[in-house]
């Protein structure tokens, strides 16, 4: 009775996440404005349902006793009976919370106070404990006023920190979630729907054959799909275990090892995170929040985005000349046909969507809805145009439910995580601790940038690790942006900057989500794997340092055609010399000593120093030329030898 009741609860946890998603779908469309108020209830109450049927207290925590598993959906249910009525309770004051008047008694704070419990519990089950304890933290933090240095304040009632936290516009229902409901959610949706059309299979074969003559040709391929992946994705997570299922085993095969292949797919969709056009939906929050059109973040992060890239690159074929793996055999090449570059449709077009309805000038949501609409119609014509896959036809409802479920579970996961955001912005704002933050930095980093910009890195790490990009982004942003501006910084910099550090975080131990989630597929130690991705990926922690000090790279903050093309020219050389060193190999295998000096040209050359560039510029190509022209001398000699 009890097995029959969990599939019954899972099947009704599905199905409220092909609403959820629909839903998305739904307010994202020209079709009649959803209340405000309806929208954020609908979309956490949703959240809340979908995460208790899918990962309930007796999956957890069950095991294989009867009793025990019963008693615990007794709770889950009783939580689920209180967090409706607890809904409902918040649509009865909602009206109230805009004329900012609202007197609410202690029956009211409560049910206030279960429900920022039941939100913490949510993300609890879905993300693990930090977020939780950052939450409960910071809810106790707020009571105690009475404390040393800048977390001193002057300590808040019970009536108003759930007043802040649940009946406000600044808590759980807070802008983040407004936006996240509004916008982000219909980007989820289009991935899963982008997926369950085909578009992954078509995609990566495409890339296997754009990368297959190159040494760790693979490795190559996997990277490209998966930054294309990964910028709708809006979690690394996700996005490692959607794509590295097919990209891991294929790198293993090619001979790199356990560890360095799902550090590759770790890195390469971490980095999609921070790639336009879609940059994971957070370009539409940062637009919102910094009130900066779109097309400009997506501009900025370019060139930035290229680069990172490039590093990834450098840094598998370094790996695979160190390993001696030779690019594919011609016969081992895949052969693209007319049939293919049909099928490449299924991506193109939805993507391509994306950017001509922005563009355009429409809304964020709208271009999502017009992509998920692209890709649903191309997936059915491209069926329809082939006699062998018209049977698809007969399933592909099946097929669209179960990516709109799959979508709706992991737009619930994010809003859990948003709300849970909200309640941290809604202490701070109470206590004002941001700014005693930002004082705390200015003091330690003494007056200068470069130790300020180092000291905010390491807290964005620290504050991004375990959390999926967006909560990460807008949990440091709130902490650490203001910190960077009152350096003087332009504000899209400062939002980039934090950007790039809290999806890094994802590849930097201990908490390092992405390469926890590669190394089961490439059956590797998951600590190895996350040191391997930090050293595929060191590139990444450079470049807000270089996005701070030559915003000409962005394009559109101070842009300086000289500044501009000078980086341009450095920089590639820069990525080569770095990259090679924490591989150890370039043409043949380095020593330390020239690893070490590579990495300290490579620097050199991006001092903010004329001469020292210059200097490091005619180094690092000269160092280059040399293992070049020595690598060329062995083989010739060793071919002379035979």
């Amino acid at each position: 009775m009890l097995d029959k009741f969990e599939l019954f609860m899972r099947q009704i946890g599905l199905w409220v996440g092909l609403v959820l998603a629909a839903g998305a779908i739904y307010g994202a469309g020209p079709f009649p404005f959803i209340e405000q108020g309806i929208r954020l209830g609908g979309a956490i109450g949703s959240a809340v349902l979908i995460t208790l049927a899918l990962k309930p207290l007796a999956k957890e925590f069950g095991g294989d006793s009867h009793n025990k598993r019963l008693i615990l959906w007794i709770i889950d249910v009783v939580i689920l009976i209180g967090f409706i009525f607890t809904l409902f309770n918040f649509a009865e004051v909602y009206e109230s919370l805009w004329d900012g008047v609202i007197i609410l008694e202690a029956p009211t704070l409560a049910v206030g106070f279960f429900g920022t419990l039941v939100i913490i519990e949510m993300v609890r089950r879905n993300f693990g404990i930090i977020l939780p304890i950052i939450c409960f933290v910071m809810l106790v933090y707020a009571s105690f006023g009475d404390l040393p240095g800048i977390f001193g304040h002057r300590g808040f009632t019970f009536e108003e920190i759930v007043e802040v936290s649940w009946f406000s516009f600044s808590g759980v229902f807070g802008r983040p979630t407004d936006i996240v409901s509004s916008i982000v959610l219909v980007f989820i949706v289009f991935g899963a729907v982008l997926e369950a059309t085909g578009a992954t299979t078509i995609l990566l074969k495409m890339a296997t054959v754009a990368t297959a003559r190159i040494r760790g040709g693979t490795a190559h391929s996997a990277i490209v799909a998966s930054a294309l992946f990964g910028t709708i994705s809006g979690s690394p997570v996700a996005n490692v275990v959607g794509t590295g299922v097919f990209t891991i085993p294929m790198i293993k095969r090619q001979g790199f090892t356990n560890s360095f292949a799902g550090a590759v797919e770790a890195a390469a969709s971490s980095g999609g995170q921070f790639t336009p056009p879609i940059m994971a939906a957070v370009a539409f929050i940062m637009a919102e929040l910094i009130g900066v059109p779109y097309i400009q973040i997506a501009i900025a992060a370019a060139i930035p985005a290229f680069f990172y890239y490039f590093s990834l690159f450098a840094s598998v074929y370094a790996e695979a000349v160190r390993l001696g793996i030779e690019p594919l055999p011609e016969d081992q090449i895949p052969v693209l046909t007319k049939d293919d570059w049909v099928e490449s449709m299924r991506f193109i077009v939805p993507l391509v969507m994306v950017v001509a309805v922005l563009f355009a000038g429409r809304s964020p949501a709208m271009a999502g809805f017009a992509a998920i609409v692209a890709a649903i119609v191309i997936g059915i014509a491209i069926d329809l145009i082939y006699v062998d896959k018209r049977q698809h036809i007969g399933v592909y409802a099946k097929q669209l439910i179960g990516a709109l479920q799959k979508g709706g579970a992991q737009c619930a996961q994010i809003m859990v995580a948003v709300g849970s955001i909200g309640i941290v912005i809604a202490v701070v704002s109470l206590t004002g601790v941001a700014g005693n933050f930002g004082s705390l930095v200015a003091e330690l980093a003494e007056g200068s940038l470069l130790s300020a910009l180092a000291v905010t890195a390491l807290a964005c790490l620290v504050l991004g690790m375990g959390l999926p990009t967006l909560p990460a982004y807008l949990f440091i942003v709130l902490f650490v942006g203001p910190v960077i501006e009152q350096l003087g910084i332009p504000v899209l910099l400062v939002h980039l900057f934090v950007l790039y550090f809290g999806v890094l975080s994802n590849v930097t131990p201990p908490v390092a989500m992405a390469a926890y989630a590669a190394a089961p597929i490439a059956g590797s130690n998951p600590m190895t794997t996350g040191f391997q991705a930090i050293k595929i990926a060191a590139v990444g922690f450079m470049i807000p340092f270089i996005l701070i000090y030559y915003p000409s790279i962005s394009i559109v903050v101070g842009f300086d055609w000289t500044e501009f093309i000078w980086i341009l020219v450095r920089l590639p050389v820069a990525v080569w010399l770095i990259a090679t060193a924490f591989i150890g190999c370039d043409q043949h295998e380095l020593t330390f000593i020239e690893r070490a000096l590579r990495a300290v040209i490579a620097v050199t050359m991006l001092i903010v120093d004329p001469t020292l560039q210059i200097s490091g510029f005619v180094l690092g190509v000269g160092i280059v030329s040399l293992h070049r022209f020595r690598a060329r001398k062995k083989v010739t000699a060793t071919q002379m030898g035979e």
